[in-house]
């Protein structure tokens, strides 16, 4: 039986690699119309991603664009590991956690407010 290395002790060699192959299985799920299993990978390689990010570069009380979510944004209240917990601007104002590879950290991507 194989056991998965956790994403917190893999290299980044081994992370670039893992990213590489979710994102094949993904497009060979879109390929064949696995919506869940697509939606699942997707997300897998997004929570991958988190762990060659420095969460230090994300900052409380600042706005970040949602990518691939064009119009949305999200302010960071506090972080916790790779997530940032904080609200959607013109939303319901509900606290969430957003893994921070799905934050635009571009310098136009955060605002402070």
């Amino acid at each position: 039986m194989s056991t998965e290395k956790r994403y917190s002790l893999m290299t980044k060699h081994e992370l670039e690699q893992e990213i590489a192959n979710v994102k094949e299985k993904a497009r060979k799920a879109e390929q064949l119309g696995y919506v869940n299993e697509f939606a699942v990978l997707e997300r897998k390689a997004i929570m991958a991603s988190c762990y060659l990010l420095n969460p230090k570069d994300y900052k409380p009380g600042t706005v970040y664009a949602i990518s691939n979510d064009p119009g949305s944004y999200f302010k960071i209240d506090y972080l916790n590991g790779v997530f940032a917990w904080g609200y959607r601007l013109k939303g319901e104002k509900k606290l969430e956690a957003l893994p921070i590879a799905m934050l635009d950290n571009r310098s136009e991507g955060g605002k402070q407010q």
